[in-house]
């Protein structure tokens, strides 16, 4: 069904200037893209997010934006953008784009005008103070990095407010002329075929700004306004929003108009993220059932978005003290690991020790939760990243293809490249790429190719009502999904070593489960003496339902 299409779909999230360079100048680009668009439809993935393609300075990573209705000259054009949307579509694939509404480069030509003359047109669209404001220093995103959230401009001779680096002034969301400014971005990006939006930062976007004010006052109204106005031009566009806030706060980010998401559609199950690095560090999955419980219940059509790695770092800044260190000594005890006091800039493989099974396990982990999982490109193949590149970069190394000069993502000199590849140790292109995988019948990316094939088969996970399942071993996460569809049972054991688990009759079984995925293949299937391996997983079909709902 088109309105469901992000319930049940797998979201590949990347960086085009990372994916594939195709003109040789060593940043990625949409012809490279389009270039390797049968790789993400083999690989099966849905959906296509990409991080910001819009003209920028790139100190940010392309969050610093000064046109939003182009493409950045070096990824390409228009023209491009519109031949990747003509490919995608041939292969069933949606595009998603991320959404910076918060703030601008300071480069912007509004901002410009802006600091240029206090009588300029946009001088109100953006946050100004006339005094020093007494919350400067306040509110940093970046501590350890930046330094304040308030700047004298000594051209617009005022203070702007900027909740992100000082190059990124943030936009006056209360302005009117602002609001349809956005909306009219939305719209342009929705008539070239996109289906959905990344809303960075959703929180700072509504937060009505003002120096010394109360940074939790919002204005969700806008909310309501963009998804209204892309309603009635694109029924099925999709919002799914950052908004790393407490489970309290949640629910007024969907919306409730009688029962049904009216905001936005998705958000990141940030908690939930917690949880399962808590779970993975500790091997215990009493956070996972924790943060499960705890999770407020949604309203429909809204849906959560799944994630172990993103483009930033894994965020622990809702754990307890305890908890946190207890991750940070599991996956991130040197301190060049970790990021802001509060996270760790690695890749997945090398926070697991580059452990096969455990890894995998994991990503089954994710897969099986309530929700649309979200998948960060070359994690498929388990790259690692480069400690010696600043904040968030080591993570956002290039794509390794091969086992060719730049791990075939560029014919570019390795000076040229937009961010080195990695070349040494363990997770080098050398040993871990496209190429070689394709060829191993045992590998990472042919695994991922098997388990994202199955779960299309299992929709009961991304719109079904998910229970935990109490069972004896302290080792061992069992739960179920429930939908018209059917039942699925999965099971994961956290620890290096093997478990039986005794299920619970589970009641409503045909009498003939199946299992349909699993670490490997297990003589037997009795659900009152499950057997598991070390860092194990099965997925067990209870029953299925062929009429139409």
């Amino acid at each position: 069904m088109g309105e469901r299409w992000y319930r049940n779909g797998v979201i590949y999230s990347f960086d085009v200037r990372a994916f594939q360079d195709a003109d040789g100048d060593g940043v990625g680009d949409l012809r490279g893209l389009i270039s390797r668009i049968d790789y993400l439809g083999r690989l099966g993935v849905t959906t296509l997010w990409l991080s910001p393609i819009h003209p920028s300075p790139w100190r940010d990573g392309g969050y610093d934006v000064t046109d939003h209705y182009n493409v950045d000259p070096s990824l390409g054009s228009l023209g491009d953008f519109a031949e990747l949307m003509n490919v995608a579509d041939e292969r069933g694939l949606r595009v998603m784009l991320d959404l910076v509404l918060n703030h601008t480069s300071s480069e912007h030509p509004w901002f410009v005008s802006a600091c240029s003359d206090p009588r300029s047109p946009y001088r109100d669209w953006y946050v100004w103070s006339d005094e020093e404001p007494p919350d400067r220093t306040e509110g940093m995103i970046f501590p350890g990095v930046q330094r304040e959230t308030w700047t004298y401009s000594d051209l617009a001779g005022a203070w702007y407010h900027h909740r992100f680096y000082d190059f990124q002034p943030d936009l006056n969301i209360l302005n009117p002329q602002v609001r349809a400014e956005l909306g009219k971005i939305v719209s342009f990006w929705q008539r070239l075929g996109v289906s959905g939006f990344r809303i960075d930062a959703a929180p700072f976007v509504i937060e009505q700004t003002e120096a010394g004010g109360d940074p939790e006052q919002r204005d969700y109204s806008f909310l309501t306004e963009l998804r209204e106005m892309t309603s009635w031009r694109r029924g099925d566009a999709v919002f799914l929003a950052e908004a790393n806030v407490p489970n309290g706060d949640l629910l007024r980010f969907f919306g409730d108009a009688d029962g049904a998401a009216n905001r936005l559609q998705m958000l990141f199950a940030f908690r939930l993220n917690e949880a399962l690095m808590l779970s993975l560090a500790r091997e215990d999955p009493r956070p996972v059932t924790d943060a499960l419980a705890r999770l407020p219940r949604l309203p429909r059509h809204a849906q959560w978005a799944t994630f172990l790695r993103n483009h930033d770092e894994v965020d622990l800044s809702q754990l307890t003290e305890d908890e946190r260190q207890d991750v940070f000594a599991a996956f991130g005890p040197d301190r060049r690991q970790q990021l802001y006091g509060r996270g760790i800039r690695r890749r997945l493989a090398t926070m697991l020790d580059g452990g096969q099974r455990r890894l995998r396990m994991a990503h089954s982990l994710q897969f099986t939760m309530p929700g649309t999982p979200i998948l960060r490109y070359g994690d498929e193949i388990g790259m690692g990243e480069d400690l010696r590149l600043p904040e968030r970069d080591a993570i956002r190394t290039p794509m390794q293809w091969s086992a060719t000069a730049n791990a075939g993502f560029s014919t570019a000199a390795e000076q040229d490249l937009v961010l080195p590849v990695i070349a040494e140790g363990d997770h080098s292109y050398e040993h871990v790429n496209v190429t070689d995988q394709r060829r191993d019948p045992d590998s990472l990316l042919v695994w991922f190719e098997r388990m994202l094939h199955t779960r299309r088969e299992c929709g009961e996970i991304g719109i079904g009502e998910h229970r935990v399942i109490e069972v004896e071993s302290r080792h061992v996460f069992a739960h179920r999904a429930d939908a018209a569809s059917g039942s699925i049972l999965f099971v994961h054991n956290l620890a290096d070593r093997p478990a039986r688990v005794r299920l619970p009759d589970q009641g409503d079984d045909d009498g003939q489960p199946v299992e349909v995925f699993s670490d490997r293949e297990y003589p037997d299937l009795d659900l009152h003496d499950l057997e598991l391996d070390g860092y194990g997983y099965r997925w067990i079909r209870l029953r299925r339902t062929h009429t139409r709902h």
